[in-house]
């Protein structure tokens, strides 16, 4: 009888803390690599910034068609963009032009 007592004062405390532990060691786990742990917030951090980059690179060409564009609308064309677009359009080259041809 004393020794199941003994043996309950002891097995009881630690089966709570074993539980306890067990619970703690669960969402720490979860917190650490679950769908929203920190190496998912990592894996986010990482695609924002790669996005952010993309949209700069993009933001950065829409202003350069945008200003192109606009040198085309003027009421004064630009001759050298007009020049540009008709040889590309055409298919032609002019006189002073280098002409490399690569493979077929």
């Amino acid at each position: 009888m004393v020794i199941r007592r003994r043996a309950r004062r002891f097995l009881i405390p630690l089966m709570l803390y074993s539980i306890s532990a067990g619970v703690a060691a669960y969402f720490v786990h979860h917190a650490h690599s679950g769908a929203r742990g920190i190496e998912a917030r990592q894996k986010y951090e990482s695609q924002v910034a790669e996005l952010s980059r993309e949209l700069e690179s993009l933001k950065t060409q829409r202003t350069d068609w945008e200003r192109r564009i606009a040198l085309l609308r003027s009421d004064q064309i630009d001759r050298d963009l007009l020049e540009e677009r008709a040889r590309v359009m055409l298919g032609r080259v002019h006189k002073n032009d280098l002409v490399i041809i690569t493979g077929p």
